[in-house]
């Protein structure tokens, strides 16, 4: 029935075909590589690029060196200084400062760079030719779906143009709902002396803030009696992890099953897609009308017409900015008031000046030294302290090559860009040998330009840095005026927690005595 073939395989005229397939396969590929590296040697040389200088890995192929030395300083922290110490060691210092290099990953090269103006190459002059990081869009994917922090191209496009009129001033401009929230902050603080976690503490309370602004309804984790609201912002603290990990390695921060962030996931979804439905049926209502008393970020959605995924998708990357941001900004900057009295009585003065006046965004911005302390906080802790783009197109970057580093280096397609602008932020030849110091003063006349980046920078600067910043000063005006004196309680050495975004690991332990 089936054909008999001899004990040496396939009969010699199939043998004959196979082999001249294989022939011509290996021929297309070998084609197309020659070709591939003979454009991209001609692309390097038209734009006079030189080599990069290279990290001197232990393991030369996969680079298994990094890849565990970052394992441990994510475990027991150190991750940021892993960075920048990195810059140290490509080459003996003697030999001038590196700010570009590259290294490896799992054995994929990767460029490196803490260089002004190849970070404003990569986010405004070629912006086209750099994506998101592949691994952070499949790692937002599960909880955050296609929003603003997790797409590119024409749908990133669209979910700006939907999301920025919400964060215009007019939008912003009333604080009386933050207040309420900021009452039950201060109510939380023990006025006895008695230790407190200030940045657990800042973490409820931009979540019930934004939660309110988001969905009309907070999740009043600062309050009491609201159990399913802690459930959902313990499971968004427990997603939120379990993405930073996600991002960083992949596919391996999978191998074992998670049932938590499963369960987690799924609360998530539920609970918010049940704000979303609603919103959704009244827009659709010929009575709806908008709610009278505040803005409410749901209701502009859904008036747009969006579909519920689209909406609860959108909400998922606004609460992301809305909550972590201020709260980071908040914990790092009153971590430095705690161990640093001579701010902390300068900034309380010059809130005392205004003690009688009703305070808006326009007079907060009168305060000039809190404003240096806050750009003085996100300098040294940026709020995304690293981050990374992949090139869709092969270009250059126009520092970093050759001995000296003046010249441009060659980006090929598919490779990733890892800018860490905690790095850049303390860079001393534009900072100063201070950098390293929580100086606000330093702001009196520092003008940085792409040299900081607290929001990112380019078409896709954080387009919430005002919401941010008018909140994290509204918070700590109120609680300046209501406490006289701060302790640190804590005498460890700084060490970073760095999931997606940055917080103090083991948190903002203080004492506060009241005024």
């Amino acid at each position: 029935m089936f054909p008999q073939f001899h004990q040496e395989g396939f009969p010699p005229f199939i043998r004959f075909l196979l082999g001249l397939v294989g022939c011509y396969v290996g021929y297309i590929l070998g084609r197309r590589y020659f070709l591939l590296a003979h454009h991209r040697v001609r692309f390097s040389a038209v734009n006079n690029c030189q080599p990069v200088p290279r990290y001197p890995h232990k393991d030369p192929i996969f680079g298994l060196d990094l890849f565990f030395e970052n394992i441990r300083l994510i475990k027991h922290g150190g991750i940021l200084e892993g960075f920048r110490a990195r810059y140290k060691k490509v080459r003996p210092q003697s030999a001038g400062p590196v700010y570009t290099f590259s290294q490896l990953a799992l054995g994929r090269m990767i460029i490196n760079t803490c260089e002004p103006v190849n970070v404003q190459t990569i986010l405004a002059k070629n912006f086209n030719d750099y994506e998101l990081s592949p691994l952070r869009k499949k790692a937002m994917e599960p909880i955050f779906g296609h929003g603003i922090f997790s797409t590119d191209g024409e749908e990133w496009e669209s979910s700006r143009k939907l999301l920025k009129p919400c964060f215009e001033k007019k939008s912003i401009g009333d604080l009386i709902v933050h207040e309420l929230h900021v009452r039950k902050l201060i109510d939380r603080i023990p006025k006895d002396g008695v230790t407190v976690d200030l940045q657990e503490l800042f973490f409820e309370l931009t979540m019930d803030s934004a939660t309110e602004f988001l969905f009309g309804e907070s999740t009043n984790t600062l309050g009491s009696g609201n159990a399913a609201g802690k459930e959902f912002n313990d499971a968004f603290t427990y997603c939120l992890w379990k993405t930073g990990i996600q991002a960083r390695v992949g596919k391996l921060g999978n191998i074992l099953p998670d049932p938590k962030f499963t369960r987690d996931k799924a609360f998530i979804h539920e609970y918010i897609s049940a704000y979303v439905k609603k919103a959704v049926s009244l827009a659709a209502s010929s009575t709806a009308k908008p709610n009278p008393h505040h803005y409410i970020f749901l209701e502009h959605l859904a008036q747009a017409g969006h579909g519920e995924k689209k909406i609860q998708d959108e909400l998922m990357n606004i609460l992301l900015a809305g909550r972590d941001t201020t709260a980071t900004l908040l914990s790092h900057m009153w971590y430095v008031l705690a161990r640093r009295p001579d701010v902390f009585n300068k900034l309380r003065a010059e809130v005392r000046k205004y003690r009688n006046q009703v305070l808006t965004p326009e007079l907060i911005n009168e305060m000039k030294y809190l404003r240096w302390c806050l750009n003085e906080t996100l300098r040294l802790w940026p709020v995304v302290p690293v981050n990374t783009r992949g090139a869709v197109i092969d270009t250059t970057l126009p520092l970093g090559g050759g001995e000296d580093g003046k010249s441009p280096v060659f980006v090929p397609k598919g490779t990733l860009v890892v800018y860490p602008v905690y790095v850049m932020h303390r860079r001393k030849d534009i900072f100063g040998e201070d950098a390293d110091e929580f100086k606000p003063e330093r702001w009196k006349t520092l003008r940085p330009g792409w040299a900081y980046l607290p929001f990112n920078g380019g078409p896709r600067i954080c387009i919430g840095q005002q919401f941010a910043l008018i909140e994290a000063s509204y918070t700590t005006i109120k609680l300046l005026q209501e406490f006289k004196a701060i302790e640190a309680r804590d005498d460890t050495k700084y060490c970073e927690g760095f999931t997606v975004t940055l917080s103090v690991k083991g948190g903002t332990l203080v004492s506060l005595t009241p005024a």
